[in-house]
């Protein structure tokens, strides 16, 4: 994801917008595609960015 998200940078965008962009393009392939749905969410989970832990449970 990384290598994706320097890519995309690489083209113009800042960081946010690069987030945003593959956001996009998750929610549009779970659209097109809704069986596969459950592995894109795990995919784009897994190497998309870590919400900060709050310190209170």
């Amino acid at each position: 994801m990384e290598e994706l998200i320097a890519k995309l940078k690489a083209e113009g965008l800042t960081e946010e917008q690069a987030y945003k962009a593959i956001e996009v393009i998750k929610n549009f392939t779970k659209e097109k595609f809704p069986f596969f749905s459950g592995a894109v969410d795990k995919l784009f989970d897994k190497y998309g960015p870590k919400a900060e832990e709050d310190f209170m449970p």
